[in-house]
């Protein structure tokens, strides 16, 4: 088992911005007995400008954070990230699946292309990283695993039939996976943010909004922070006990 005196080692993927970002923030600079919570791996995908600014704005505090460019769907850098991880930080203690995309339309206009880029990005991208970190978890004896999947893959959204699916199938993997690993020590869950602040949510205008907030009982979308901070919680020793659940930070939307 990983000595928690000592900052754990994380991999997130599409931890660039956003949520992604929100996470890796609050993973180095959280306290955990006396250190860091920490130290972290990032993916990207697009923005390496966003990645090196991320980079050094948090090794500045004195944490290993480095970021590495990754398409989630590829097998090849998931391992070229896991292997990365291994390293720079000396194994991977945590793994959040983050990384994710949206190809939306209505059914009858979504193209073949629009299908698969969606499910092969967030749901064989959450294959890929799981699979790859299994074997250095495993030889620990110790892992927790956070797939970040969606309130839409619950409910359903119109125009996101492909982004639903991808998200439906996180929590079926999530589940099944929990199963296989839980007597190696690793746990594995996934949460499924509702209505989040984005740079996406900020170009709805107010009439969309209005409609958003309508069918959030706390009537407010929610922080990119209020994600990481579930996370933080199913990685730490007080969530020793829960894996294969499925976790909605959605203001109410789903009871």
């Amino acid at each position: 088992m990983t000595d928690i005196m000592n900052p754990k080692r994380a991999i997130v993927t599409g931890g660039s911005r956003g949520i992604g970002k929100a996470i890796v923030k609050e993973l180095v600079t959280r306290v955990n007995n006396g250190t860091h919570f920490a130290d972290v791996v990032f993916t990207y995908n697009s923005s390496k400008e966003k990645a090196d600014e991320l980079e050094k704005e948090l090794s500045a505090t004195g944490a290993k954070v480095f970021g590495i460019k990754a398409d989630s769907s590829s097998m090849s850098d998931a391992q070229a990230a896991v292997d990365f991880a291994v390293e720079k930080l000396g194994g991977v203690d945590l793994l959040i699946n983050n990384a994710g995309i949206t190809r939306d339309n209505l059914m009858l206009r979504m193209s073949e292309d629009d299908w698969n880029q969606v499910i092969s990005a967030n749901l064989t991208g959450v294959f890929n990283y799981n699979k790859v970190v299994l074997k250095p978890m495993m030889a620990q004896r110790y892992g927790r695993i956070v797939n970040i999947s969606s309130i839409v893959g619950l409910i359903g959204n119109a125009g996101q039939a492909n982004y639903a699916a991808s998200k439906a199938g996180v929590f079926g993997f999530t589940k099944s996976l929990a199963k296989e690993v839980a007597s190696r020590n690793i746990t594995v869950n996934a949460l499924a943010p509702g209505f989040i602040e984005t740079d996406m949510t900020d170009k709805l205008n107010e009439k969309q909004k209005e409609a958003l907030l309508s069918n959030i009982p706390l009537k407010r979308m929610g922080k990119a922070e209020d994600i990481a901070r579930v996370v933080i919680f199913l990685c730490s020793e007080d969530a020793d006990y829960i894996t294969g659940q499925v976790i909605a930070v959605d203001g109410g939307m789903v009871m």
